[in-house]
């Protein structure tokens, strides 16, 4: 990731200096089709209480028109604004291909101007349907397919996995190359090549989607790679998403048996002319070194089949056979949007054991998503078998039942010839801390197998650390499961035969998500997903994509379609994302509105999912949600300027409080099923009258107590569980739970050994040992949603309102703390609080980004003793008092970095 440039120009009086650019949420990107981009910046300074007051925005053809301070395509000139977000562009219509540069400059809050930030660009990809003249092509006869391992869908009980295409072609390039851009796209996966060298660092590309009504490419500058005079292009293309096996059903080819890829080079000569190379009849194919790949199953190479040189010019091909040709496609086909799955970092074993003999189970120390790097040097035809694991059984063999039907082994045979071999898999991943090696000649090495990690390029946002060694294990372990399931969709689990987009998972952690890294971009590209699979009645599915597997109109699942938009508004301050989705969130409205009885909605779907001994009554669940969603719907319509909607579903919202309150509330507070679920529904949402507000909390914290203060929460209930204790005056019940240890708690999962989120409190108990294997990840992020009251509360960083242009600096220490060091790198810049607690002092230090505002509260037992710089707090231009209370008082802060310190007890 870029970092803003944090020098002056030397003609520069401003105390204002713009940096980080994006466009569309990505730093540079390339092949973009938003005909109107939205650009980004963040301002920094060194002087307190700065702000932008205006800014102007230069955008050329050429970056060397640029450098000379000209706009060819859009100069904004000087536009009266502290905005810094989501500019939509408003220069010179775009055009396919067009290379845009720009740059902005700003003034700062006394008039002064910048210099100009250092320029970004990006380019536009192809526009329109005319802009394509490549075929899509594949090889459909290939064969047998290989029988390996063991499985379902065969009446032996073997896989039969069709083996990855080869596809090549030459050409011949005449003229001096000025510039050469690659348009990829597949049915299933593509990995591109050009004269031998792997084009790009992506994997699984072009993305997953529904393949019947959206299909993505990826654009590649290629320039570079390319020489005057002869040329070859290739590709291997793979079944993935698109053929392969997806999800529980042990089924192959959910949208299609026939993987097909399609590219377009276009290369610009020196003088002027063009030329275009695409994927047609021209192309020859075969099969190669790769026997069998998918992302389920795994992937089988023979090194002994391996054809040097087939990217390569002067191949001879002569024995490949001719393509298979689709001409066009039903699907709609544009540039991919979200955050592409690359290599994260390398992960060393930390020990090897041999608990059977010949079978070798290295321990990476993490569980994780990705694949292992292998190296040995063994006898042709030696063959290697690694397969994967979450855990281990009491013996120190691999624990693999949880996996069902997936069945997660790599295979590598080797060529031998006496050299070391290094191999790893290309279209395959798995979720796992262990790997088991069968087949490797003599004694491995620790150093044999490296662990390579992957995940969507998500930039890192958040960083939390305190003085609780558990809390911290728990904020490894939580952005750990986010990685591992953050793999081009948000999926629920890395390892077993499922994986999927499950819509309830998704809007139960996004706020988390938001805190621990930027996902603008990710789950902008997933929102398409789910609007892509809203069926014709409004529904929202159970899973996006991938329409084959899921049920729809399902309470707290459905509602992501609602939810997230709308955290994404909070998150990012991004309106463009409600106004695309409004119509979508309406109809679920409708949806819900039509499904229910009284506004009443039925007692169905999966409830508070996974919740340990605590019947939460599914109606009252499923209304409490679309209360909420309702709730959503008339803020966000507000926020549209739509105030006819913005009434209808504020009077909708009100309606089914009553309805809600008629049907499931007592006039002591008690609310039907009597869950922690339940309480925790009614007091986030804001269902109950007033009067009834702290009744409920209470029996919320009675039934905690009954339980010897341990939560009973699944899924849904654990989301908020933190936050309404916080909020309804039960902080301390509340960092009793998060200390917890003992069963069931985020502390006993850790206390056994977790390195990630577990999907169930009880995965694994030495009581029971381990759950059912059909319902038993050990990389789930639903429980990991409690990372959000850690940023809120621990760290006490929040937005206050949309986009962090108002923040909330709100530290509420307890239980054990003694202290916490936390950073966001928000949309508007970087956020820090740093708070400790020595000797009856309480100490803040807080960094506040240019551009925003804070309001600050400040833990004390004497308002009078607070003091900032090393002096007694004073109104000042920085500094605005609000209010004072006995336990905390209250300032509006300015951009700058302060170091507050008060008396407490």
């Amino acid at each position: 990731m870029k970092k803003p440039p944090c020098h002056k120009g030397p003609d520069s009086g401003s105390r204002l200096v713009p940096g980080y650019l994006r466009c569309e949420y990505a730093i540079d990107p390339k092949g973009i089709d938003v005909r109107r981009p939205r650009l980004s910046w963040i301002v920094e300074s060194e002087q307190r209480a700065q702000r932008q007051t205006a800014y102007r925005i230069l955008v050329a053809h050429a970056g060397a028109t640029l450098a000379t301070n000209r706009g060819t395509l859009w100069d904004s000139g000087f536009v009266s604004s502290n905005e810094t977000t989501n500019i939509i562009y408003e220069g010179k219509p775009l055009k396919s291909e067009m290379q845009c540069f720009w740059k902005v400059q700003v003034r700062d809050a006394g008039g002064d101007e910048s210099a100009w930030s250092q320029p970004a660009h990006w380019t536009m990809g192809l526009l329109g349907d005319s802009d394509w003249r490549a075929a899509w092509i594949g090889m459909d006869r290939i064969g047998r397919p290989v029988k390996s391992g063991s499985g379902a869908n065969n009446s032996d009980g073997a896989l039969y996995l069709p083996p990855p295409r080869y596809l090549r072609k030459t050409f011949m390039l005449r003229k001096p190359i000025r510039r050469a851009t690659a348009y990829a796209s597949a049915l299933g996966l593509f990995e591109m090549h050009i004269n031998g060298r792997r084009v790009g660092m992506d994997y699984f590309t072009p993305g997953w989607t529904d393949y019947q009504t959206r299909v993505y490419y990826n654009t590649y500058d290629v320039t570079d790679m390319l020489t005057e005079g002869g040329n070859a292009m290739g590709a291997i293309l793979a079944d993935g998403w698109y053929a392969g096996y997806v999800g529980f059903k042990n089924i192959r080819e959910h949208d299609g048996d026939k993987p097909r890829f399609r590219v377009q080079l276009h290369v610009e000569y020196k003088d002027g002319s063009r030329r275009t190379i695409v994927t047609d009849r021209s192309w020859k194919a075969s099969t190669g070194p790769l026997l069998e790949s998918d992302l389920l199953m795994g992937e089988t190479h023979d090194a002994r089949r391996e054809m040097p040189g087939w990217n390569a010019p002067g191949f001879d091909d002569s024995n490949w056979s001719r393509v298979n040709l689709t001409s066009s496609i039903k699907a709609a086909t544009g540039a991919y949007p979200g955050a592409r799955v690359q290599e994260f970092r390398r992960i060393r074993p930390v020990s090897v054991t041999e608990p059977k003999q010949g079978r070798f189970v290295f321990d990476l120390g993490a569980n994780f998503a990705g694949f292992v790097r292998l190296k040995v040097k063994g006898r042709r035809g030696r063959r290697i078998v690694m397969r994967f694991a979450e855990r281990l059984e009491p013996d120190g063999t691999i624990y693999t039942e949880n996996l069902r039907g997936a069945r997660a082994t790599d295979t590598y045979i080797c060529k031998g010839g006496g050299r070391e071999e290094t191999w790893e898999p290309q279209f395959t991943f798995h979720g796992f801390q262990y790997v088991e090696v069968h087949g490797y000649p003599g004694q491995p090495d620790i150093r044999a197998i490296t662990g390579v990690e992957l995940t969507s390029n998500t930039p890192v946002a958040g960083d939390f650390k305190c003085s609780n060694r558990m809390a911290n294990r728990l904020y490894r372990n939580i952005r750990q499961t986010q990685r591992a399931n953050f793999i081009d969709i948000p999926t629920d689990c890395p390892q077993r035969d499922e994986r999927l987009g499950w819509t309830g998972d998704a809007q139960i952690y996004i706020r988390t998500a938001t805190c621990n890294n930027d996902v603008a971009a990710f789950f902008t590209k997933w929102l398409v997903d789910l609007a892509d699979a809203q069926t014709a009645d409004g529904g929202f599915p159970d899973i996006a994509p991938c329409k084959s597997h899921n049920g729809h109109g399902v309470s707290a699942w459905g509602d992501a379609g609602v939810i997230c938009p709308w955290t994404m508004y909070q998150a990012y301050g991004d309106e463009h994302i409600l106004r695309k989705h409004y119509r979508s969130m309406a109809r679920w409205i409708s949806f819900c509105r039509k499904n229910s009885r009284g506004l009443l909605r039925p007692a169905e779907g999966y409830g508070d999912w996974l919740n340990i001994n605590a019947n939460t009554p599914k109606d009252v669940l499923a209304t409490a949600y679309f209360a909420h969603s309702a709730d959503l719907v008339a803020q966000t319509a507000t926020v549209l300027g739509k105030t006819g909607d913005a009434e209808k579903y504020c009077r909708l919202h009100e309606q089914i409080k009553d309805a809600f309150n008629q049907a499931y509330v007592l006039s002591n507070g008690r609310i039907r099923g009597d869950t922690q679920t339940v309480y925790v529904l009614a007091l986030r949402v804001n269902l109950l009258p007033e009067a009834l507000r702290a009744p409920a909390a209470r029996h919320l914290v009675e039934d905690i107590e009954s339980r010897g203060w341990h939560l009973s929460t699944g899924f849904v209930g654990t989301k908020d569980l933190m936050t309404v204790l916080t909020d309804t005056g039960h902080l301390d019940v509340a960092y009793h739970l998060f200390h917890n240890r003992s069963f069931p708690s985020w502390g006993f999962s850790i206390q056994h050994g977790a390195t990630s989120i577990w999907e169930r409190w009880d995965g694994w108990t030495p009581e029971k040992g381990f759950q059912t294997p059909g319902m038993n990840s050990f990389a789930h992020y639903s429980f990991g949603a409690v990372g959000e009251w850690m940023f809120r509360t621990i760290a006490g960083i929040d937005t206050d309102g949309p986009g962090f242009r108002n923040i909330i600096i709100r530290p509420r220490p307890g239980g054990v703390m003694k202290w916490c060091r936390a950073s966001y790198k928000s949309i508007r810049g970087p956020i820090k609080t740093h708070w400790k607690i020595e000797t009856g002092r309480f100490m803040l230090d807080v960094s506040i980004p240019a551009n925003t505002t804070a309001t600050i509260h400040i833990p004390t037992s004497d308002p009078g003793s607070i003091m900032e710089g090393g002096n007694l707090v004073d109104v000042s231009e920085d500094i605005s008092h609000l209010w004072s209370g006995p336990r905390s008082g209250v300032y509006r802060i300015h951009p700058g970095e302060y170091a507050f310190e008060s008396k407490i007890k």
